[in-house]
């Protein structure tokens, strides 16, 4: 058969191409008696409508933005930090009229094509590791970038959270609160799938930028008070996921002397050094100090953390991209607060 084309549809009717063509794109052009004619033939000879491909290379633009994750479809709808970002995102979009298309990157997955071969005018770009492949190809495709978390690249606009004074808050609070054994379990230093003890070394040479700047805020805090950050236990996880929190939780409460206090860089983790402390009969906050980081479903739990605007942040990085000025290089660093709940308190004696 035959395939079927705009052009088939107006020599059966005896129009213009252009005129079939608004009854799909511009319907307002056309009586409703014309319109309704054109669409009785589609609807006879089978045509759904203009070949969106075609059609957005035609207009020259696709009507979708691409975000690039660098995490799996199913973690990127599991992950409240995610969630929040993706809601302020997606509403910026539906109020533009545009779609979103989410281009997953798990870790360690270096692929460039899924860039490459996106149709969209513009491109959000959400914690990358540094020199990863995909973000060459991003910067090739001219079209307006907005980074956000990480990495920076100078001379496109950014939106985060300022990493080093957050972490450094959340430290603080429990040094301020009488705190000298300090334990940290963190996610998202590398992207190999270790999992285990981070040495200062493994720690400085993270490839996640905003993930090395948090850690280094909480080493500044640590060493302001007196306290040898390369004696501080430092366990890495390869997945922020509850389970992956516990295991860090029982490794570091399993150290002698024990940490009174330990420092998690997402919610996640941090509720699952709270069951670790659960099965190992500890009190929270009597025995143990526990502080998580974004604020995400962590007020049920009680949970001391760090506060971020994620909705706030996935709004801008939408109203930047769509805005026409995405390519000037604006910084926005959005505002961050210490949230203390029951999950800490002075360490026992104090």
């Amino acid at each position: 058969m035959a395939r079927v084309t705009l052009q088939t549809i107006a020599d059966r009717l005896g129009v213009s191409r252009a005129t079939v063509s608004y009854a799909f794109s511009r319907p307002d052009q056309l009586s409703d008696g014309l319109r309704r004619r054109i669409m009785e033939v589609a609807d006879e000879l089978g045509y759904a409508g203009p070949n969106p491909t075609a059609r957005s290379l035609r207009l020259g633009r696709a009507g979708a933005l691409g975000l690039l994750f660098s995490e799996t479809l199913a973690y990127a709808f599991a992950d409240p930090y995610s969630i929040g970002f993706f809601q302020g995102l997606a509403t910026a979009a539906e109020d533009a009229g545009v779609g979103l298309l989410i281009l997953p990157l798990p870790h360690g997955d270096r692929r460039s094509e899924t860039v490459r071969d996106a149709v969209v005018d513009a491109f959000c770009v959400m914690s990358l590791p540094d020199g990863h492949p995909a973000l060459a190809e991003v910067l090739a495709r001219k079209l307006p970038v907005v980074m956000v978390d990480e990495p920076y690249v100078p001379g496109h606009p950014f939106v985060g959270t300022d990493e080093p004074a957050a972490a450094a808050a959340a430290a603080r609070h429990v040094l301020e609160l009488g705190h000298r054994r300090i334990g940290v379990a963190m996610v998202g230093l590398h992207d190999d799938g270790h999992t285990g003890w981070a040495s200062p070394e493994r720690q400085e040479g993270a490839v996640f930028e905003a993930m090395r700047r948090r850690c280094g805020g909480y080493r500044q805090a640590c060493e302001e008070a007196g306290i040898d950050w390369s004696g501080v236990p430092f366990y890495e996880v390869a997945r922020n996921s509850r389970e992956a929190g516990k295991k860090a939780g029982h490794a570091l409460l399993g150290r002698d002397p024990r940490p009174t206090a330990i420092l998690t860089n997402t919610d996640v983790l941090a509720l699952g050094v709270l069951d670790a402390a659960a099965d190992l009969g500890l009190e929270v906050p009597g025995e143990l100090s526990v502080v998580g980081f974004s604020d995400s479903a962590a007020e049920e739990a009680g949970l001391t953390t760090i506060r971020q605007a994620k909705q706030e942040m996935g709004a801008a990085a939408g109203r930047l991209l769509l805005s026409g000025t995405a390519a000037e290089p604006e910084r926005l660093v959005f505002p961050h607060e210490l949230i203390v709940r029951a999950s800490t308190a002075p360490p026992a004696g104090a």
